[in-house]
């Protein structure tokens, strides 16, 4: 139990610290304790029964004065009954409610006392704990740890007092054993000068681990693929055969990764930016320059839709410069998939596209010197460390991953500081604005009528439906009967659809007749979500979008708007809204700008959707909150540069405080 909670030497219990606290420092009147509120009472036993109805309990009949309380047990042992035997006298923690019979309290904590036995000095600490492991344990083991280390402050005393911070003995000490008179506000909301000094420690543990975990890649060797971009080079050749030019942010984007390819050591970056800004044109470019330089590329895309979308793209673009493009991913035939390895493996496909399968352990590269990998947070670390690994022994290939979710400032600083980041700030030229409008469903039958009107001038558009099949719990248009039910609506429309279960030809016979113009409205599940590029698709309606996330509903509207035509997406709702939908509606409803929906997703979410499974060997911030300390996580950052320059054995021993036991920091 204690392994589970991460719980194995003393600093580990030291830093353990409390979730809530209770008041066990005074004593409270039945007649004055509020109903829902916890307080201590103190009271004599007169009576004690083992009821059988409704159910099995232990009632307790105890007396303050002249106030009477029951103490009711529905889980006990046959020696409470004893244990609580009248003439007793006990001292309960726990809320008050009226029963039936009047003032009651149901599984208190209770102690067995003598009249004027003294109260707790300070307010109970309430740990984060697991099933079966008992509070009282939990606090002895953190007492004895406490009593039985010396607490020393590692930082300098010249960089405490500049940052104001509290010394770090006293403010352990205090969080787990606060005053009587201690605020709990404060305690709470984590804004006590204790929980500063706590929170900052936290920061600069993660910020010198990340240093370093960026230090350990720069250590690798990877090929350096020279700047040269001489007119008959492959990435000029590649830039030539393309039918636009590149946007300027996409051109200072392309000479930072460029620049990184050139260097004898791994790049890693993390490429950034909205929906439809171009980001897979740098990436191609970053192909092409491995490609010049006799190495392979590996392209990765977390769906078969969008590894596809991506294959039909540059194969296409590829092939006109003599590149041998290979197509991988779980669903090819025995067969295929056996040409297809065979292909990597001898060195004549340059250029590998697919999904996960292309870091099976049956895939080998000849000459692997680039990763790229897609939609990133949608991966995990092994899977990523996988793809990259197999560049040739003694090698490293450069990474570069994409991500259409732009990351909010505090989390990049905070958990991608090991990477570069460049960010794609500019959309291309001739994309027109997205308008957002929320429609109850209670309007469906207007909004039919809209549909037809649009496709009626050449328009087409999608149906995005959460669900592919019935779910009792909660009751979900689902993608099947939606189609139904739209094509009986819609006679004069030809209706298709797509979905996650519908086998690879299947979709792409069906992606296909839509990108043709053979079907009018498309009924999809998020499956649609990245990599569907229908130039001609202007209107975008999305089922319950009141389920959905930012990051989803910014992903999903971004699949119009990628022609001339004027775009909507509607935001098809259910009503009443809760708070939290109403909120996230009316941000996506209001702004198209990634970065803001980003940001307040973020807020509302907190930064599970952007790390994906990037922290499974990283511990989560367990203390300081990345928006909300924002000031603070500044703070730690230059703490740690100048400590790692000026005084490498204090970030030593402070991360070894930290993270001595636990798993380091991610390296991917």
């Amino acid at each position: 139990m204690l392994d589970k909670l991460g719980l194995r030497n003393d600093w580990d219990f030291i830093l353990h610290l409390p979730l809530r606290y209770e008041d066990e420092t005074r004593i409270t009147k039945v007649s004055d304790c509020r109903e829902g509120v916890a307080a201590q009472i103190e009271a004599n036993i007169i009576h004690n029964e083992i009821v059988l109805k409704p159910r099995r309990q232990l009632v307790v009949q105890a007396k303050d004065g002249d106030e009477l309380i029951y103490l009711r047990f529905l889980n006990f042992y046959g020696s409470q009954q004893k244990q609580l035997a009248p003439g007793g006298r006990v001292r309960c923690f726990g809320e008050v409610r009226q029963g039936f019979f009047g003032a009651e309290m149901v599984h208190p904590r209770v102690k067995i006392i003598v009249e004027g036995a003294a109260v707790d000095d300070s307010l109970t600490p309430v740990y984060p704990s697991t099933a079966g492991f008992a509070q009282s344990a939990l606090r002895k083991l953190i007492t004895r740890s406490l009593s039985r280390i010396r607490i020393d402050d590692v930082l300098p005393v010249e960089m405490r007092e500049r940052l104001r911070l509290s010394e770090f003995a006293k403010s352990v000490r205090y969080l787990h054993q606060p005053p009587p008179d201690a605020s709990q506000q404060a305690l709470s909301d984590r804004t006590h000068p204790a929980w500063r000094r706590i929170k900052f420690d936290e920061l600069l543990a993660q910020q010198i681990a990340m240093r370093r975990a960026r230090r350990a890649v720069q250590a690798l060797h990877a090929p350096a693929l020279g700047n040269s971009m001489a007119e008959d080079s492959l990435s000029a050749s590649f830039l030539k055969a393309l039918p636009f030019a590149l946007t300027g942010a996409q051109a200072r984007v392309w000479t930072e990764i460029s620049s990184d390819m050139s260097r004898s050591q791994p790049m890693q970056r993390l490429l950034q930016g909205d929906v439809g800004c171009g980001k897979t044109v740098v990436a191609a470019l970053a192909a092409a320059r491995a490609i010049q330089h006799g190495y392979q590329a590996a392209f990765m895309a977390p769906t078969e839709i969008l590894a596809e979308q991506h294959y039909r793209k540059l194969s296409t673009l590829f092939s006109q410069l003599g590149v041998k493009v290979a197509w991988l991913t779980g669903s090819l035939k025995a067969k295929e998939k056996r040409e297809a390895v065979a292909l990597i493996a001898s060195g004549e496909a340059q250029l590998a596209i697919g999904t996960h399968a292309l870091f099976q352990t049956a895939v080998q590269f000849a000459n692997l010197g680039l990763a790229i990998i897609d939609e990133q947070h949608r991966f995990g670390v092994n899977q990523r460390l996988a793809l990259r690994s197999k560049a040739a022994p003694d090698s490293e290939a450069h990474q570069l991953m994409m991500s259409a979710t732009p990351i909010p400032r505090t989390l990049s600083m905070s958990y991608f500081a090991d990477l570069d980041v460049s960010i794609i700030d500019e959309l291309p030229p001739g994309r027109t604005p997205i308008t957002t409008r929320l429609v109850p469903n209670a309007r469906r039958g207007e909004l039919l009528d809209r549909v037809e009107i649009a496709v009626s001038k050449g328009a087409q558009a999608y149906w995005v439906c959460p669900l592919i099949e019935e779910s009792e719990t909660l009751q979900l248009a689902t993608a099947v009967e939606t189609q139904e039910s739209l094509q009986l609506s819609l006679p004069n429309l030809k209706v298709g659809l797509v979905h996650g279960r519908m086998k690879s030809e299947q979709k792409n016979a069906v992606m296909s007749a839509f990108l043709a113009n053979e079907i009018n409205l498309l009924v999809a599940t998020t499956v649609i979500e990245i990599g569907v590029d229908v130039p001609n698709a202007s209107l975008m309606v999305i089922e319950h979008s009141e389920r959905m996330g930012l990051a989803q509903l910014h992903q999903l509207r971004g699949r119009v708007g990628r022609g001339s035509a004027q775009s909507s997406c509607v935001l098809l709702y259910e009503a009443p809204l809760g708070q939290v939908a109403r909120e996230r509606l009316k941000i996506i409803s209001e702004t198209t700008d990634g970065f803001e929906i980003a940001r307040q997703d973020l807020r509302i979410r907190g930064p599970g959707e952007y790390l994906g499974a990037r922290q499974s060997g990283a511990p989560m911030l367990r203390f300081a909150d990345i928006e909300a300390d924002a000031a603070l996580l500044e703070l730690a950052r230059d703490a740690c540069v100048e400590l790692e320059t000026n005084a490498p054995e204090i970030a030593e021993a402070h991360l070894q405080r930290w993270l001595g036991s636990r798993e380091n920091y991610l390296k991917a």
